[in-house]
């Protein structure tokens, strides 16, 4: 008769109750968002971990950069750091078809001894650099007192670019002359 009474609840329609199915799907969202939970705090854990390394790296930087300003501070105090002599330059200036010739000497005033050993290894680069630099430059261009501080101006900041043990504070021409 179980078996009847089973049969006919099933044609009614009704699906047979199991022992706690009607739990499933509550089961599920409160593992999901069980699972979100986990997830968002794993997130949140690794971005502040990530931001706390960051700012470390940034003190660490600022101190670093205030030590470099004292130093700074101390050698031009002192007067003319290191200088670092380069041979002679002689180019043909820009537009002149070889007329206007310029013979230049040229001293770098170096941060640290750190930095003239960079510049001493470096001086093939820098040379090359420096004759490309006055090579492209006119004789109304570098004939002036504004236009040779313009010179020593680049010059300083493009070999900078590339130095990594400090910096070139002043570039000193010794010689300048034009043919």
């Amino acid at each position: 008769m179980a078996e009847g009474n089973a049969a006919s609840q099933n044609a009614g329609g009704e699906a047979p109750k199991a022992g706690g199915s009607g739990q499933k799907p509550t089961l599920f969202i409160v593992l999901a968002v069980i699972n979100m939970v986990v997830v968002l705090l794993v997130g949140v854990m690794l971005f502040l971990g990530h931001r706390s390394g960051q700012e470390k790296v940034d003190v660490e930087e600022i101190i670093r950069g205030e030590q470099q300003n004292l130093q700074l501070d101390r050698m031009r105090s002192a007067g003319v750091g290191t200088l670092v002599p380069l041979e002679t330059f002689l180019v043909n200036l820009a537009g002149s078809r070889g007329r206007n010739l310029a013979k230049v000497n040229m001293e770098l005033e170096v941060s640290n001894a750190e930095v003239q050993l960079e510049v001493e290894r470096l001086k093939p680069k820098i040379r090359d650099m420096i004759i490309i630099i006055l090579s492209g430059k006119t004789f109304a261009q570098v004939s002036t007192r504004e236009g040779k501080d313009n010179l020593r101006e680049e010059i300083r900041d493009q070999v900078n670019l590339f130095l990594t043990k400090g910096q070139i504070e002043n570039v000193y021409f010794t010689e300048f002359i034009f043919n």
